[in-house]
């Protein structure tokens, strides 16, 4: 608070309460990884490449000077059970769920079971998020995307996409 120059009253006045400030906060950090992962998704053209280009876009995330983890998981670790700041992380999380499940869903991806391929994908994109920060690593989103290229490709249903990396 001291450093934005506004009384913590102020603030609270103004959000309603510190949860409700803590949720706008994780909303905006929520839109703008959105649009940093989606827009490094258009340089990709394949199912497997958008896929993996997620991964892509999370690492330039970890590279940002200020990145210090995943705040929706450090603000979630004291969040109450229907808190303000919960229902932020949840939306975040179904978010980052759903582009995985969606992408997997892509008529040419082939893939067998695209709902598990997803919540695979989502362990490895929370790993490597802790990982950057614990480690002070960003290359982690490099070493998340090759083990999603090789779970995407065990459960391609038509080995010849795969091979043909599509």
């Amino acid at each position: 608070m001291q450093k934005a120059g506004v009384a913590k009253a102020s603030l609270y006045n103004l959000f309603g309460s510190k949860e409700e400030l803590v949720q706008a906060y994780l909303d905006a950090g929520h839109a703008d990884t959105r649009v940093q992962v989606e827009r490094a998704l258009t340089r990709f053209r394949t199912p497997r490449e958008r896929l993996l280009g997620v991964f892509d876009g999370q690492g330039q995330l970890f590279t940002e000077p200020d990145f210090n983890g995943c705040a929706h998981m450090t603000a979630s670790a004291e969040a109450l059970r229907g808190s303000p700041v919960e229902g932020a992380a949840d939306r975040y999380r179904l978010w980052v769920r759903t582009l995985f499940t969606d992408l997997a869903r892509e008529a040419e991806a082939g893939v067998a079971a695209p709902e598990d391929l997803a919540r695979q994908l989502h362990l490895l994109y929370d790993g490597a998020g802790v990982s950057a920060r614990m480690d002070r690593n960003p290359s982690a989103a490099t070493t998340a995307r090759m083990a999603a290229a090789s779970l995407f490709d065990a459960t391609v249903k038509d080995k010849e996409l795969a091979d043909a990396g599509q």
